[in-house]
């Protein structure tokens, strides 16, 4: 089954792809090149050190993958061409803040509260809700996106700063193309933003897969070390919170980490972890969902079943690690809380206070009842209503709910809600 994704899209992209925008697309018509995109950013930010070149072995791959896999078509090409600049030009900016405020790498980033789980498990409204806490400061989708130079302290400031609107428009642009991206996830400047978008610096990041079919580079980063990736998170947070008061404490999230939690670990040594848990069979037609919406803005080539496939693989590995990891001891005392879904969607708050009491946190009065009014008017079904079913993805329930048996006795994941 294909994605149907001119069933929604608006009539300007169909327009588009078929020529209407002319020479805007010109500048991303040549084939992707190493040499020449980074050739690119460096006249364009008239900066030249990008630091280690232990990201070219994964750019190279993902462009070759690119053009030989994604089926590109003519906006997504124009898109993947400016979003692949930004991100060279970005390293390069990291690199020379660092040379012209060698302070900067003396940042400590002390015990972030990391969000980890797989996808649809709740971990966009708890990172959401957790952000409600003035004690805790959770990076914004432009900060992630253009981190250099670090925003300012000043609220007022911070709010005015002329890379919003910028960034708001490349991740508003999603939407704007599938029209249908809002129902199922939504992302704006000033929202929650995933570490995901740190990561991609490096060029090892699961931004990559779940925008474009690119078979080889996601073999390639599913074995590779994810140290440079951590790295330039961790530099990338340092930049951000230069000059800050040090009374917040980070809180991140993505569920990428749970494919590399000892190197998150081995990054952030003193980091706390809240692991949530849901039927992963559940979670699987949603997931595939969103994968095919956010590959539907780049391609009209989007196969439900070979997303499916792939993340059922990709979670019965993750997650049985994710047992290994809990009796194996990676996970110091005191340092990882779980919760269930059905419990976190049931009483919310509940799940935050029990989660702040494993994690030795202090959640005072103030932090609840912003939270309580975050909860309050936060809409149901606000930007639409999320479709899937489990049998678009080809998949036979039976035998994917028996792969994820281990994981949901561990940490006795109900068997339900399936959909």
């Amino acid at each position: 089954m294909k994605a149907p994704a001119d069933r929604t899209r608006p009539e300007w992209v169909r327009l588009a792809n078929e020529g209407a925008l002319g020479p805007l697309l010109e500048e991303s018509a040549e084939p992707f090149r190493l040499d020449a995109l980074l050739g690119r950013a460096r006249a364009l930010t008239g900066l030249g050190d990008f630091g280690s070149d232990d990201f070219h072995e994964p750019l190279d791959l993902l462009l070759r993958d690119l053009e030989a896999h994604a089926r590109l078509t003519a906006l997504g090409r124009w898109q993947t061409y400016r979003y692949l600049l930004r991100l060279l030009r970005v390293r390069l900016q990291i690199r020379d803040h660092e040379r012209r405020d060698p302070g900067v790498t003396d940042e400590v980033v002390e015990a972030p509260l990391f969000v980890v789980g797989a996808p649809r498990t709740g971990t966009s409204i708890l990172h959401a809700l957790l952000a409600r806490d003035p004690a805790h400061r959770v990076p914004e989708g432009w900060e992630l996106l253009m981190p250099v130079p670090p925003p300012s302290p000043d609220p007022a400031a911070f709010a005015a700063d002329p890379r919003i609107p910028a960034a708001d428009a490349e991740l508003r642009f999603f939407d704007q193309v599938t029209g249908t991206l809002d129902a199922i996830h939504v992302y704006g400047a000033r929202l929650p933003k995933e570490c995901l978008s740190a990561q991609s610096f490096a060029f090892r990041s699961q931004e990559f897969p779940a925008r474009y079919h690119v078979p080889n580079y996601t073999a390639w980063l599913l074995g590779c070390d994810m140290a440079p990736a951590y790295d330039l998170h961790r530099r990338v947070l340092r930049i951000l919170q230069r000059g800050f008061p040090r009374d917040r404490r980070w809180v991140l999230k993505s569920p990428a980490h749970l494919h590399s939690l000892p190197e998150l670990l081995d990054a952030y040594p003193d980091a706390r972890l809240a692991v949530t848990h849901r039927d992963p069979v559940t979670v699987l037609g949603s997931v595939t969902s969103l994968i095919a919406t956010l590959r539907g803005v780049h391609s009209d080539d989007v196969s439900y079943p070979a997303i499916g496939r792939y993340h059922a693989d990709l979670y019965v590995h993750d997650l049985d690690r994710l047992v290994d990891h809990d009796t194996g001891g990676l996970f110091a005392p005191g340092r990882v809380h779980h919760s269930q879904y059905a419990d976190f969607m049931t009483a919310p708050l509940d799940t935050v206070r029990a989660l702040y009491d494993a994690l030795d946190m202090e959640l005072t009065d103030d932090a609840e009842d912003h939270m309580r009014t975050y909860l309050d008017a936060r809409p149901k079904d606000k930007h639409g209503v999320h479709r899937y079913a489990f049998d678009d993805l080809g998949l036979d329930r039976a035998h994917e709910s028996a792969r994820f048996a281990r994981y949901r006795t561990h940490f006795a994941v109900p068997a339900a809600d399936h959909a």
